[in-house]
């Protein structure tokens, strides 16, 4: 097997270059990398007090994932020819957003839960759930791998197999962006909110509101990306307008960074938390044994502390 072989077709943003990318890349590089440092400094001092949430360390995550890309883009721009470089730029670029994807849908499915019970907690939907979540990382590991298969090969016959599993992905991408907004949707139309199930802080409404804004955001990019990807391929010397590098800042990083801001003031921390261990006792009030543990033990402690202080005196 030969290559790694540029590529010759037209691709959504083009080929980075040190004049316009590097600058772009360079605000974007600094604005994930300190909203990914505020996401971690909550999920940090929430766990300091017990208040283990867990998607504060993931959107952490994909911000690092994002300055990683960012900074993959930057050595494309300024090593143009070195063609690993550009395929260690294109899969960082798809592959970091699928995390915003399933954080949006997992609150899309507390609020399920919480509304309707019976349905939220049942077993077919509770798999239904967690086949998604294996498919988004099965269908990414293929669309990487075809990825770095099209740049070292010439065979056509394999660039059109490596196509149409890049054309599967970015579809399959768009539906489980899209899946939170007639869920939640749905809920806030159907759910009586006097008899859902209380859970975090802050109105029903408000939590609903967060998801779609989130998921017209991120379904948005995902829409475009998917589009544009069944768009008959254009050669790299003749790209369509909307491969524009605007259009790739945009409908990528744009998108996401609001994402992340958004997750951020509106403390998605507070609103989404569940009490753990919620998922093996099928409800959010609470784990009552584990509270009881806890309050015997901190009397236990209490009481500990002072005997000692009455044996030191």
């Amino acid at each position: 097997m030969g290559g790694p072989y540029a590529s010759v077709i037209a691709q959504l943003g083009g080929r980075p270059t040190k004049s316009v990318d590097v600058p772009i890349c360079s605000v974007f590089l600094a604005a994930f990398l300190g909203f990914g440092i505020s996401h971690m400094v909550i999920f940090r001092r929430n766990l300091a007090r017990g208040h283990k949430f867990i998607p504060s360390a993931v959107t952490f995550g994909f911000c690092m994932s994002r300055v990683v890309a960012n900074v993959t883009r930057i050595a494309w721009a300024c090593y143009p020819k070195n063609i690993s470089v550009a395929i260690a730029a294109q899969i960082f670029v798809a592959a970091g957003v699928l995390l915003l994807f399933i954080l949006n849908l997992l609150y899309a499915q507390r609020m399920l839960r919480a509304a309707f019970p019976a349905i939220g907690w049942s077993r077919p939907v509770s798999w239904a759930f967690k086949v998604l979540y294996v498919l988004v990382a099965l269908t990414i590991i293929m669309v990487i791998t075809v990825v770095v298969q099209s740049m070292y090969t010439l065979n056509a016959n394999t660039h059109r197999i490596d196509r149409d599993i890049q054309l599967y992905g970015s579809t399959y991408f768009a539906i489980v962006s899209f899946l939170p907004l007639p869920i939640v949707s749905l809920v806030l139309l159907l759910a009586d909110e006097k008899k859902v199930a209380q859970f975090g802080s802050g109105s029903w409404r408000t939590k609903g509101l967060i998801i779609l804004v989130a998921g017209t955001l991120l379904c948005l990019g995902a829409s475009f990306r998917a589009g544009t990807s069944w768009m008959r391929p254009h050669p790299i010397y003749d790209p369509p307008a909307y491969m524009h590098k605007a259009c790739f800042y945009v409908f990528n990083f744009g998108l996401d960074l609001s994402v992340v801001i958004l997750f951020l003031f509106s403390r998605v921390d507070k609103r989404f938390h569940v009490p753990n261990g919620s998922s093996k006792v099928r409800h959010y009030r609470g784990n009552d044994d584990s509270e009881k543990d806890v309050s015997v033990q901190q009397v236990q402690k209490n009481d500990t502390e002072r005997d000692i202080e009455s044996s030191s005196s």
